[in-house]
């Protein structure tokens, strides 16, 4: 499964009020794509296709043969062919099949089933592909959809050969360092990003700057809410006692629980700075406003000096004073009207007011 969290403006119709998500097929030319590498002998074969999966209880037969099977998005008589040459419980092929999992790690004595969320960047969107991974004790199964592809991570393409070499739970290792790893440029970019807000927002609050803050908010909490059970999966895995790994494994596992609490930590860390740079900004629209009323304040002032002046001395009849026998009368209440609206602005003035 694959879940896209754009950050424009357009794609935030969502009902729950976070980062869209939806189910995203695999293009034509990958869809249901099968394959396999097996290591046998200290000799590396693979194959893709119908031909692969038909060999595939053969390959599983081998004696000291690994095995490692990958589908792209696979169909359902793929993964039920895939699960009975591995002897897989239907409720994990179920699990396979539906998708829409969070992170998760089930063991028995015969497998241990782990979903991860791999992240990447493309083209303006967040894209979080959910990978499942059974490993036996000679193979290992990995399921997914999108454009992720397990064997362009930095550990598989140094040699596969020799990753498999050291058992499926080392091939299972490389794979969930790359998921893991995934994250935190990620990460980066979003710190960058709300970086960038808060200087925006100290330099003026506008609206588009409230905008974009929601938008990483949410993508925030997209990503802790996959990277949260992720934690807990490598937990349980380093803490609790699995047959199928070895024990020399637990250091190159609790080396991702590390990177995973590292990452879980950014992104509180970045949580909380968003919601400070929010409370920054509506301090600033709330100290605009203040300068709005003081200023409105002030004409306020400064008209109602010149009102009351001119309701005391009767100043309604303008026209006929500038002419009448009172005109000095009329120009002396104007100049105490002109010198009080002076003044007022002075003082407004000097207290920052206008």
């Amino acid at each position: 499964m694959v879940l896209l969290t754009s950050t424009s403006s357009s794609d935030r119709a969502r009902s729950s009020g976070s980062a869209l998500a939806r189910r995203i097929q695999p293009t034509s030319d990958t869809a249901g794509r099968v394959r396999v590498a097996v290591l046998d002998g200290g000799s590396l074969h693979e194959a893709e296709g119908d031909a692969a999966l038909g060999a595939l209880p053969d390959d599983l037969a081998r004696s000291n043969a690994i095995v490692w099977v990958d589908l792209l998005g696979p169909s359902r008589e793929q993964v039920e062919a895939v699960g009975s040459a591995m002897g897989l419980h239907p409720l994990i092929l179920e699990d396979v099949l539906e998708g829409n999992q969070r992170a998760k790690i089930e063991t028995t004595d015969a497998v241990v089933h782990i979903v991860l969320f791999h992240l990447a960047y493309e083209a303006e969107k967040t894209v979080l592909t959910e990978i499942d991974l059974v490993l036996g004790s000679d193979f290992l199964l990995t399921v997914h959809d999108g454009s992720w592809d397990p064997r362009v991570s930095n550990h598989l393409r140094n040699g596969l050969e020799s990753i498999m070499a050291k058992g499926p739970d080392h091939l299972l290792w490389a794979i969930c360092d790359d998921i893991v790893d995934s994250y935190f440029p990620f990460a980066d970019r979003l710190g960058d990003a709300i970086d960038e807000v808060q200087d925006a927002v100290i330099r003026k609050a506008t609206p588009d700057t409230l905008e974009r803050l929601f938008t990483l908010k949410r993508e925030l909490i997209e990503i802790r809410r996959s990277a949260g059970p992720t934690r807990e999966v490598f937990n349980q895995m380093t803490n609790r006692e699995m047959t199928l790994v070895d024990p020399e494994e637990l250091v190159f596992f609790r080396d991702v629980y590390d990177h995973v609490i590292r990452l879980t930590d950014e992104m509180d860390n970045y949580r909380e700075l968003a919601s400070s740079t929010l409370d920054v900004y509506l301090t600033q629209v709330n100290n605009n406003l203040s300068v709005i009323m003081k200023r409105l304040t002030g004409v306020t002032v400064v008209l109602a000096g010149i009102g009351a002046v001119a309701g005391v001395f009767g100043m309604s009849e303008a026209g006929a004073a500038l002419g009448g026998a009172e005109a000095g009368g009329f120009w002396l209440v104007t100049g105490l009207i002109l010198c009080l609206a002076v003044l007022a602005g002075v003082f407004l003035r000097k207290i920052d007011w206008i």
